[in-house]
């Protein structure tokens, strides 16, 4: 059989994968990519795109045959720019299959009508990513749960719904059916919603689920889990007529042959070891995306693979920065943030780190659109720089885009408050709580001093 020779192999195509396969394309490399499925990975057929679809679906107030028609015109409509036709169009071939690596340097792609296919690669980026696990709860798994890989399965909406955590996808998912006509049980083991979060958020965002008609149940531990029955912790009991689990995933790496290319994992959750660049145990292989467990978003595991794959053609030893990543919960409000929590820069910098805090009470936005209960935050770290902020709005993550700009390039309140912003906007909040920051520098005893004396100064000279 005869052996095919690349300059890069990628295993996956889903966000990482086809990231890192069409910048290897454009840097001039031969490249191959293998993908069990279409092309497009969780975010467009599973997640992402069918979410947002029906969030928006939702809350256009469609019923859920009309919302599901949406998730599927979506969907359609983005297939075609990751299929393997625009993929081959950009210069990587692409095959159907199943990738296994069989050396260091060798792999096999089995499946498709060419059989299995031996291939030697110069680098190969493991970009599988992960798929829905569900935690041992005994009976949990024979009561037929739901994922967020399933839940566009069912042809009606299901009467009863509990969702089983409360992050960022067990909200989403959570809104969306209840505003579908569903009863739903938001049920969460932490002591609030989105516990990475602003605890400030978690609590708005229960108050609005809430008011929606959800079912909002936190320090909830499911026991057991009988016909139709969620069996917690001091003798609670959730009625469901489906239940939907959004409590973690699991890296996609069993079947990979990782042992025969001299890649290590985690013990516990199988995840690919990676260093700094990306890259495995065996420095010919690179790995990115949510096979890693250093990215849980889209946009991350993007910028992961097109790092990795620079470093492996080109030799440029800067790994990826994602200290300024953002990312947001797209329920309503949208929740977004980006660097550091209050409580971690607290932590870190103690007394240094200050906190501000602007209610859109304040933005005028919002009191137009009559939509008051979110907020803006800024942390602020040594020197004035701002190291993380929180929006809780109507667009969050649109406003979140320009604080990420200002993590990444270390800007100062001030710096940020010297940059005009548009009237009126949500971006507002931001805005006006790094003005507060420069009024209370403005403040303080030593620099309200020295504006008095040039104040008196000018008075002086100009009479």
């Amino acid at each position: 059989m005869p052996v095919e020779r690349y300059d890069v192999v990628v295993a996956g195509g889903g966000s990482a994968g086809l990231t890192g396969a069409r910048a290897a394309a454009r840097l001039g490399a031969r490249v191959l990519l293998a993908e069990v499925n279409e092309p497009g990975g969780d975010c467009l057929w599973t997640g992402c795109v069918p979410s947002k679809a029906l969030l928006h679906a939702a809350a256009r107030g469609e019923d859920f045959g009309a919302a599901m028609a949406q998730v599927r015109r979506a969907v359609a409509a983005i297939a075609p720019h990751d299929s393997a036709r625009a993929l081959e169009a950009q210069g990587v071939a692409v095959v159907r299959g199943r990738a296994r690596f069989t050396g260091p340097r060798t792999l096999e792609i089995e499946g498709g009508e060419e059989g299995i296919r031996r291939v030697r690669f110069r680098y190969a980026l493991i970009a599988t990513g992960s798929a829905p696990s569900l935690p041992p709860v005994p009976g949990l798994a024979g009561a037929g749960p739901l994922t967020s890989d399933t839940v566009w399965e069912p042809a009606e909406p299901p009467e009863r719904l509990v969702v089983l955590g409360g992050g960022p996808i067990g909200c989403e998912l959570g809104q969306a059916f209840a505003r579908l006509g569903a009863r739903v049980t938001v049920a969460e083991m932490a002591d609030r919603l989105l516990p990475r979060e602003e605890p400030a958020a978690g609590e708005l965002l229960r108050e609005r689920l809430e008011g929606e008609g959800v079912t909002v149940l936190t320090g909830f531990r499911a026991e057991r889990v009988t016909a139709g029955e969620v069996h917690g912790a001091g003798g609670r009991v959730l009625p469901f007529g489906r239940l939907l689990v959004t409590t973690g995933r699991t890296a996609n790496t069993s079947g990979l042959g990782l042992a025969a290319a001299g890649v290590a994992v985690t013990g516990r959750d199988g995840e690919v070891r990676v260093d700094s660049r990306l890259r495995t145990a065996n420095r010919r292989i690179y790995a990115a995306g949510d096979v890693t467990g250093r990215s849980a978003f889209t946009h991350t595991a993007g910028a992961q693979a097109a790092a990795a794959v620079t470093h492996a053609l080109l030799g440029l030893r800067r790994g990826p920065d994602l200290t300024a990543a953002p990312w947001v919960t797209f329920t309503d409000p949208e929740v977004a943030r980006v660097g550091m929590s209050a409580a971690q820069a607290r932590e870190k910098y103690g007394e240094r780190a200050r906190v501000r805090v602007l209610s859109h009470e304040r933005v005028d936005r919002a009191v137009a659109d009559g939509r008051t209960d979110g907020f803006a935050t800024l942390v602020i770290g040594p020197g004035g720089r701002i190291v993380g902020a929180t929006v809780v709005a109507p667009r969050a993550g649109e406003t979140i885009a320009h604080l990420a700009t200002a993590v990444r390039l270390r800007w100062t309140a001030g710096e940020y408050a010297k940059t005009v912003h548009p009237y009126p906007t949500y971006a507002d909040g931001p805005w006006q709580a790094a003005l507060e920051e420069v009024y209370a520098s403005l403040a303080s005893p030593g620099t309200r001093r020295a504006t008095i004396a040039l104040l008196a100064l000018r008075r002086a000279l100009h009479r």
